[in-house]
């Protein structure tokens, strides 16, 4: 029988998700405490998820004995301290994304999880899509030949009253917009299939809310094996979407999943170049097997990494790759040149992203 985590979630925006998930793991989680600075919050969580401690002080869930990993769903600016603290508790940790506002701040948490007991888990959840999965499938089988072209669309739509929340559509406590707060994760994915980003050229633009950070983008990006990119995004849509679409010299692969939030879901469509790799792709697909998506995909693999010391499903070094990108995308925006990865700690960018917005503002 699996052993039992006790999880303490902070933050009842997005923890709400988190909680859904944990939820539905019964036999890996218990939900051992909520915790938000807004008490009616609080108390209406713990009923009902049945968790046993609710406070609004994160220093009560840092005393030993009360849980085993604490999931950090609070405001970006507030996941550095946050994370650290908790590491220095000795608890194993999952942050929501971005794992924090610059990459001076992420080397600072990287140097603080080599020599902490628990382990740091950063959330990227459309990884785990059943999809998206069956494409890493044929990657590893060597089905899909050489990378050509991928194209990511994150069509979003977001109206006045999101930006009603005091800490959303500013730079210091969001610390950014639609690249870093709604396309992060499709972008990830961009690195998952297909390796480290070798350039970037970024347009932006605040169109759709009179809010500080950008909210339509349009990204090319070079890879380090050789394939290009295209990343649109927009927060203008009015039917929201997000779309994969991945050109391989033996294969076109996309998504067909038609909820914006969840694009590594089944169904994706693949197509061979010939009948034989079709008949190949279908061999391998029948010894897929189907595992939980999303937020509970990915955390029943947490569990799996710390009850059985196998490695973590998303990385540390997948969080930092992230951020670089983000950093590389605001930095080409505010000085209307392409920008070359990696970056150095001179560079900069490196201790902040924020950019200069005159430039991309409406």
């Amino acid at each position: 029988m699996s052993k039992r985590l006790a999880v303490a979630v902070v933050g009842l925006g997005i923890g709400r998700a988190h909680l859904d998930a944990y939820a539905t793991l019964p036999e890996l989680y218990e939900i051992k405490a909520v915790c938000d600075l807004d008490d009616a919050k609080c108390t209406s969580a713990a009923a009902t998820y049945e968790a046993a401690i609710a406070t609004t002080r994160f220093a009560d869930l840092l005393q030993p004995g009360i849980i085993d990993i604490v999931d950090i769903c609070t405001p970006p600016a507030t996941h550095r301290p946050l994370v650290e603290q908790a590491l220095a508790a000795g608890l194993h940790v999952v942050c929501e994304k971005p794992l924090t506002g610059s990459l001076g701040d992420a080397d600072a948490i990287v140097t603080a999880a080599k020599s902490a007991k628990g382990t740091l888990s950063p959330i990227f959840q459309y990884r785990f899509g059943n999809g998206l999965q069956k494409l890493k499938l044929l990657q590893d089988k060597g089905l899909c030949g050489t990378p050509y072209l991928s194209t990511i669309e994150t069509s979003w739509r977001r109206e006045a009253d999101y930006y009603d929340t005091p800490w959303r559509g500013k730079w210091d406590s969001e610390l950014g917009g639609c690249c870093l707060a709604q396309a992060i994760h499709a972008h990830d994915i961009l690195s998952y299939v297909n390796g480290p980003i070798k350039s970037v050229f970024a347009r932006l633009a605040t169109r759709v809310n009179p809010i500080e950070v950008e909210d339509c983008a349009a990204i090319t990006v070079e890879m380090a094996n050789g394939s290009l990119a295209t990343l649109a995004v927009t927060l203008g849509a009015t039917e929201e979407l997000s779309r994969l679409r991945f050109m391989f010299s033996d294969m076109t692969v996309e998504s067909r999943s038609t909820h914006p939030y969840r694009p590594g879901d089944d169904p994706w469509h693949f197509k061979g170049r010939t009948p034989a790799i079709d008949a190949a792709i279908a061999q391998a697909f029948s010894e897929f097997k189907p595992s939980p998506e999303s937020f509970a995909g990915q955390f029943a693999r947490i569990h799996a990494s710390l009850t059985t010391a196998s490695p973590l499903p998303v990385t540390l070094a997948d969080a930092r790759a992230s951020l670089e990108l983000i950093t590389a995308i605001y930095h080409s925006a505010a000085t209307d040149m392409p920008v070359t990865l990696p970056l150095p700690p001179d560079h900069p960018s490196y201790q902040s992203w924020v950019p200069n917005r005159r430039s991309w503002t409406r």
